[in-house]
């Protein structure tokens, strides 16, 4: 049964039975019996670095267990910082709070499958976001911890824990994406892609990019104005297919796409692992070491650039990705403030920094990203601004997947090498009628 989601102030009538088991190693902290003053604050107006909602000492928040599932490469690090986050708040002594290694992909499929007996804080991808609201796993947050969301993260993040007007979640990073890797002794400007082909071309070096991706095809339609989303019901089923890809819009991407494959510098891929004779590559920071190291003194990264069509520029966009952490609905209205601090703890600057160096997740928070160690990592810089200019990515048909990468295989095919306007916006249109066939339009 769907668990109601309930308000801040608001208590239920049936308490969340706990999760019991999930497989793995699971380890669990309990505040020490201290008087030592609660160390949250609330939020300053100017939203100002690291502040959290403040907890009132004097008021007794009874006893429980909270069960968080996070990935298990930050399991240490969070039980770490739970430990930290109870030794400051003493009023939350009553609470035996025990992690569990379930990762991001995991912990949504879970929580779906059982939201009572899933955990009260997790982890998880922002495609997921409708998934888990749709099935009741997630509590609105709400008050001045909306405000918190909104003023302390980057845009793109702030915006990926939202549906609608509803903050669902608290952003932990903003680092999954792709920008550009170069090699500066190669590439003079890399804002231009036109730039960018032409000095790969002149070195002899080749460039990189997969254009037969849903991933990586995108930064071209939607950099050039497209939309192409979906709307899914409670259920999960797709119900309708927001997308203009046979537009003008569209017509000028598919043929920078065709452009950029045409160059012999051209190479259909985004793994630097796999790649030789590099001058430069559209990729992630997953790579950032294996590039810190072809490169060497030569390494660089900027966001994605723009190219021209036509007599038309425009900037490369694509998809965005972001960690969040998110709160199962509560029925004890105690229990739920203990959440809703501890979520928040957890995603706070401070938090983030630490667990950049701990485990090289970029920040989502903005004074985490100003930090001197976050500023000094240069894909993750590069990054940030190009995820201001993507959308996250939401949930997509797997049919979808298969569609785009069919479409960028034609290309390097070269079956539209000499197409007329017409001809390709025949393509584009059969694409959007069959992306809109997997809503059921």
């Amino acid at each position: 049964m769907k668990k109601r989601v309930i308000a801040l102030a608001v208590s239920a009538a049936m308490v969340l039975s706990m999760l019991t088991a999930c497989g793995g190693s699971t380890t669990e902290t309990q505040a020490p019996a201290t008087d030592a003053p609660a160390a949250t604050e609330a939020p300053a107006a100017d939203g100002g670095a690291d502040e959290t909602t403040a907890a009132p000492a004097d008021v007794d928040y009874g006893s429980g267990e909270i069960t968080i599932w996070v990935a298990e490469n930050v399991q240490s690090f969070t039980d770490e910082q739970v430990a930290a986050f109870m030794e400051a708040n003493p009023q939350y002594a009553g609470y035996t709070v025990r992690t569990e290694p379930v990762g991001e992909g995991d912990a949504a499929n879970n929580m779906i499958t059982d939201v009572e007996g899933g955990a009260d804080i997790f982890g998880f991808a922002q495609d997921q976001l409708a998934r888990l609201v749709s099935a009741g796993a997630l509590m609105p947050i709400t008050g001045d911890y909306a405000t918190f969301v909104a003023e302390q993260n980057d845009a793109g993040a702030a915006g990926a824990a939202k549906m609608g007007d509803t903050t669902f979640a608290f952003p932990m990073t903003s680092d999954n994406g792709y920008f550009l890797y170069y090699d500066k002794s190669v590439v003079t400007d890399p804002s231009s892609l036109d730039a960018i082909v032409a000095d790969c071309e002149a070195a002899g070096k080749s460039f990189y990019m997969e254009i037969n991706s849903g991933w990586y095809q995108p930064a071209f339609f939607f950099g050039a104005g497209c939309t192409l989303t979906y709307d899914s019901d409670d259920m999960g089923n797709f119900t309708n297919c927001n997308i203009d890809y046979a537009t003008d819009k569209g017509l000028t991407a598919l043929k920078a796409i065709i452009n950029l494959h045409k160059s012999p510098a051209f190479v259909n891929g985004s793994s630097l692992s796999s790649a030789t004779n590099v001058g430069a590559i559209v990729d992630g920071t997953w790579d950032s070491g294996a590039a810190q190291d072809l490169f060497g003194d030569n390494y660089a990264c900027a966001k994605l650039p723009t190219v021209t069509v036509d007599g038309t520029t425009f900037q490369l966009g694509g998809f965005g990705g972001f960690k969040l952490i998110g709160i199962k609905p509560q029925t004890d209205a105690n229990k739920m403030a203990v959440c809703l601090a501890l979520a928040q703890y957890l995603s706070s600057a401070d938090v983030q920094i630490a667990r950049y160096k701990a485990a090289g997740w970029g920040p989502s928070n903005l004074t985490a990203q100003q930090s001197e160690d976050v500023k000094a990592d240069v894909a993750l810089s590069a990054l940030a601004e190009q995820l201001a200019l993507t959308i996250p990515q939401g949930q997509y048909p797997n049919d979808y997947w298969s569609l785009a990468t069919s479409l960028g295989d034609t290309v390097i095919a070269g079956e539209y090498d000499n197409a007329t306007d017409d001809e390709l916006m025949a393509v584009l249109q059969e694409f959007e009628t069959t992306c809109k066939s997997y809503a059921g339009q």
